[in-house]
């Protein structure tokens, strides 16, 4: 993946909070507009953004709710602005249908979304891993999503920047999978200089052509997007559209489209995955885990080694789309795959599909709003190998 590059530098370090470090990446990741509506745990992306957005030349703008909010960021990423908005379970669910919509009409824009337990209203202040399927499958149809996870307030930083430079460069929406712990945690970081990173811009279309179409595209490039109010004139619709953005029913036309918008996606997998490894080059158990779940696994395979037991750890910085090629080569030679999840048993099911039964996989759920602790991971593992 093309991960916004972080060089060297000698700044000096502050103390920053995961969703402060969320609204600092979006104004260097050339964020030009937020919309949203305040909700806990995710406000402080917005209260900041109000501050800092319309100082920096952009636009901030409070909702009346959370589906006003994605449909104003389509308008104005159609309109030719890099686009975010930050919410948090209840709100996200509320936000797919025009997320959808989104999908459908390849427009690129960013939503964060900082979990808490639920269903519903569920426990405002509290965490959980529980929107990890909401996010690929919450919006009805064929489609596909990219979604990524931070596991340090640096990366909340870091992501926030990839996300936007994924959205311009794919034309689709992307979200920033944080839960309540990574979002409101601080720690001392150092933020990497401006001319440090890269900054993916739109692709416009040349001036001057004697037909533009906007859903024209390969497998191997996008069509460029015009902004609204430009020169190009173009239809854009929630509809399966042909290439002109035009309502098709043609079965060649509709397949095409559907096919396109989760193959752009899916076939770059392995591209677009990233994952980080520890201590996995002798592993026989692996844990497999994301978020602030994963910084707890880290813990727990040292206490596994000190116990004798040969474990290893995946984080998967990439949730969306998932990469089954890395669990597929470990597979070989693991006895056993633990995924600690706030949740009961979510990214499990990608996991357990990867390996192909040529390894157990044992899901491993907390959804009492509370973190797990390296212990409750480390006896679960010893207990699951007999010791």
């Amino acid at each position: 993946m093309g991960r916004a590059r972080m060089a060297e530098n000698k700044k000096s370090s502050q103390v920053l909070q995961g969703n402060e470090a969320c609204a600092m990446g979006a104004l260097a990741g050339g964020i030009t507009f937020f919309a949203g509506y305040p909700i806990t745990p995710s406000s402080e992306i917005a209260e900041l953004m109000s501050q800092c957005l319309p100082l920096a030349g952009g636009r901030f703008i409070q909702m009346e709710d959370e589906i006003a909010s994605m449909a104003a960021i389509i308008g104005a990423s159609l309109a030719g602005a890099k686009v975010m908005t930050a919410t948090s379970g209840p709100g996200f669910s509320l936000m797919q249908e025009n997320l959808g919509f989104a999908m459908l009409a390849e427009v690129p824009c960013i939503l964060i979304n900082v979990q808490r337990a639920g269903p519903s209203t569920g426990l405002p202040t509290q965490p959980a891993q529980g929107d990890v399927q909401q996010t690929r499958w919450g919006t009805h149809g064929d489609h596909s999503i990219i979604a990524l996870a931070p596991s340090t307030v640096l990366e909340c930083f870091e992501m926030t920047i990839e996300c936007a430079n994924l959205a311009e460069r794919y034309r689709t929406p992307v979200v920033l999978l944080l839960d309540e712990v990574i979002g409101h945690m601080r720690e001392t970081v150092v933020l990497p200089e401006p001319s440090s990173y890269e900054i993916v811009s739109r692709e416009e279309p040349a001036s001057g052509l004697a037909e533009y179409c906007p859903f024209e595209c390969d497998a191997e490039r996008l069509a460029p997007m015009a902004a609204f109010g430009g020169e190009y004139r173009f239809h854009v619709t929630g509809l399966t559209h042909d290439r002109h953005g035009f309502p098709t029913m043609v079965p060649s036309e509709v397949d095409s489209k559907i096919r396109g918008i989760v193959d752009k996606i899916e076939d770059r997998a392995d591209e677009l995955s990233d994952l980080e490894e520890f201590a996995t080059e002798d592993a026989d158990v692996l844990l497999f885990a994301y978020g602030s779940t994963a910084r707890v696994a880290k813990s727990s395979v040292r206490a596994l080694r000190e116990n004798g037991v040969k474990a290893g750890l995946i984080r998967a910085k990439t949730i969306w789309p998932f990469s089954t090629r890395r669990l597929k080569e470990l597979a070989e030679r693991l006895s056993l795959v633990v995924v600690p999840e706030m949740n009961l048993g979510q990214l499990v099911i990608e996991v357990e599909r990867a390996v192909c039964g040529k390894v157990a996989v044992r899901p491993l759920g907390r959804v009492d709003g509370h973190l797990f602790e390296p212990d409750e991971i480390s006896e679960f593992v010893m207990k699951e190998i007999g010791r």
